[in-house]
């Protein structure tokens, strides 16, 4: 049994493409049969390392009389919210609007003309603790299709016009706006384990990276205690895999102890940066060695032979969750032998007991400190584990994403000085540049050779900063030229008549309203990065864009003002206009190499490292030489650097 999914890429599709119910990918061709066949659409989006998403499937999506059901009275139609954010930010904002909260997958019911007229999140197949069911939902709107209609296309025309409506922008500017976010922070913090508000807790670590910078460059120590702590125990939790590196997508608990098992890409690119600047700020190892490990995680089980990077891991094997990273007590010991096996238990926090449905998620809030080395032990129980159990690999290919690794990798080759860093972030841009730039237009998604949909604005911004990194940590022009044009296209398409960017823009598809974000979710807005982006190039290049920043200035502001904490990539933006990084053109002298020189350079700053001398920029002594521009004055050079 098979459905028109089959012919798909999307990972997520795919697993759809066997269900009894009768798929359909986004196309005309499902509107067209709804419009022609008097029947309402049942829209289900979400993404191939989703718990929830493959518990729905298996319990209503594979079940024949629900499929039944679905098949005679609907048009089903299935969506990989990663290869089309323009759809599911639409309609995640109506999921928003029906139940005060969204998630995944979720779950509409539209008329044929695209408008939705009742939305959720899952459904059990059944109603049991006061869950409704989804059958009884779907036989409930197949009634009320035939005999209530017209209460439910007055409900699909009002959050249609409700969700045009609140693009209008009345907010009054906050002025201390900065101040005002981190006093929000401030209050929201999580003293005794770190982290933002009440379980779950999200990573947010463009959060961190803020309040990092805030806290160095205004001299606010709290705000930077609250980053470096947060940054620490998350590190310690269970939500960061002690075994292979990276982190998952969040924690269920105050703690940080039991995770959502996925791991994403563009958590661990924006933790690595995170962790990056923590350990510039500090020098403190431990940070430095987690970045580390992350983008090890990375290049060792998310990367493409070709350069790219893949999307996610699974949170289930088995059908069970998290369970390929679980341990026994016994099952330890069985592996690293007795002796090795209780030190290794009473580090991890792992007991007879266990503390996630009777197993354990090792993690090391338990404060116990051991002055002994268990990276052999952490190597055997990782290959163990390894060949124990398989996870799922979403392996498509997504540049919005990519653009972000890219950022990370060349963080990370500044404050550790290793080459092979900014060589993986170098391999991943050409492989943009020849796999997913045609006719100079990005392009979302590649998988098997077959490129996805044209790129959104997410796409252009993440990666127009991934250039100016690159530019940053190398100084090579070729870079800040591409993130120049990049900018420009990402201006004449997505640039919107009301103000800010659009996130579909001009040559994709038009939905039933403007998709438009400005708040900072688990990543980062198109918004708030395209203001990022302006800043930076117009350091760079000295006010070339100052016109278009203070436009997009004013927009961010009005959107950002009621809950500041909400924007902080705009908020770090902010900063960076304050006080602009300094400008080091480093020359090396005949025993200085580029890479040796790069870590003890400010990571907050714009470097250009030399491997010789030229006209302009002259060794001092034949020693390496420094040229220091700030704060609109240009110092001596020298050979000893001192910002």
């Amino acid at each position: 049994m098979s459905n028109r999914l089959k012919y798909e890429t999307s990972p997520y599709l795919l697993q759809h493409a066997n269900n009894p119910v009768d798929w359909y990918p986004w196309c005309d061709q499902a509107f067209e049969k709804a419009q022609k066949e008097d029947k309402p659409i049942f829209l289900s989006i979400g993404y191939s390392t989703c718990h929830w998403c493959h518990v729905m499937a298996r319990e209503s999506f594979e079940n024949v009389e629900i499929a039944k059901t679905l098949n005679k009275n609907f048009v089903c139609i299935k969506v990989d919210r990663e290869e089309r954010p323009d759809i599911d930010s639409v309609y995640m904002s109506a999921c928003k609007a029906f139940t005060g909260s969204g998630g995944w997958p979720t779950s509409l019911f539209l008329t044929a003309d695209k408008k939705p007229f009742f939305a959720g999140t899952y459904f059990p197949p059944f109603s049991h603790y006061g869950m409704p069911g989804f059958h009884e939902l779907l036989n409930k709107i197949v009634v009320l299709w035939k005999n209530d209609r017209d209460t439910l296309i007055k409900s699909a025309n009002e959050i249609t016009l409700f969700l045009n409506k609140k693009q209008e922008n009345n907010h009054e500017i906050e002025q201390n706006i900065l101040s005002k976010a981190v006093y929000q922070f401030k209050k929201a913090y999580d003293e005794k384990n770190g982290g933002f508000g009440c379980a779950p807790k999200f990573p947010t670590p463009h959060n961190l990276i803020f309040l990092l910078l805030y806290g160095t460059l205004k001299n606010d120590k709290e705000a930077t205690d609250m980053a470096l702590f947060t940054l620490s125990q998350m590190s310690k939790g269970g939500i960061y895999d002690h075994l292979g590196g990276g982190f998952s997508r969040y924690s269920t608990d105050d703690e940080f102890l039991v995770p959502h098992f996925e791991k994403m890409l563009y958590d661990n690119a924006l933790l690595i940066i995170a962790y990056s600047v923590a350990f510039s700020v500090t020098k403190n190892q431990n940070y430095l060695s987690v970045a580390k490990e992350c983008a090890e995680f990375v290049l060792r089980e998310l990367t493409d032979s070709n350069g790219g990077f893949y999307s996610a891991q699974d949170a289930d094997s088995l059908g069970v969750e998290g369970l390929y990273y679980l341990f026994d007590y016994q099952e330890i010991i069985n592996v690293l032998g007795a002796e090795k096996g209780k030190l290794f238990n009473d580090y991890y926090g792992v007991t007879e007991k266990g503390n996630f449905n009777g197993k354990n998620v090792l993690n090391r809030l338990n404060g116990i400190n051991l002055d002994v080395d268990l990276s052999e032990q952490r190597t055997k129980l990782y290959n163990y584990r390894k060949n124990r159990l398989k996870l799922h690999l979403d392996d498509k290919i997504l540049t919005a994403w990519n653009g972000l690794m890219i950022t990370a990798l060349t963080y990370l080759f500044r404050v550790s000085g290793e080459q092979k860093y900014l060589n993986t972030a170098k391999d991943a841009y050409n492989f943009i540049e020849t796999k997913l730039i045609k006719n100079q237009r990005l392009y979302v998604s590649i998988k098997n050779e077959k490129l996805g949909k044209k790129g959104f604005l997410d796409d252009y911004v993440f990666y127009c900063t991934a250039l100016i990194s690159l530019f940053s940590a190398t100084g090579e022009s070729e870079y800040l030229d591409g993130a120049e044009k990049v900018c420009d296209i990402t201006t004449e398409l997505y640039k919107d008549e009301n103000g800010g960017y659009s996130l579909n823009g001009k040559e994709n598809e038009s939905l039933i309203c403007t998709a438009k974000e400005t708040y900072d979710g688990a990543i980062p807005s198109g918004n708030s990065t395209m203001y990022f982006v302006l800043t930076r190039l117009n350091q760079i290049n000295g006010n070339k864009r100052q016109a278009q920043k203070i436009e997009q200035e004013n927009f961010m502001f009005r959107e950002a003002s009621p809950f500041p904490l909400d924007h902080s990539v705009f908020l770090l933006s902010l900063l960076f206009s304050e006080t602009p990084p300094p400008k080091i053109v480093a020359v090396c002298d005949s025993t200085t190499k580029a890479f040796q020189l790069v870590k003890e350079l400010p990571l907050y700053s714009d470097i250009c490292i030399l491997d010789k001398p030229t006209d302009k920029y002259k060794l001092v002594k034949g020693k390496t030489t420094f040229y220091v521009c700030k704060n609109n004055t240009c110092y001596p050079p020298t050979n000893f650097f001192k910002l």
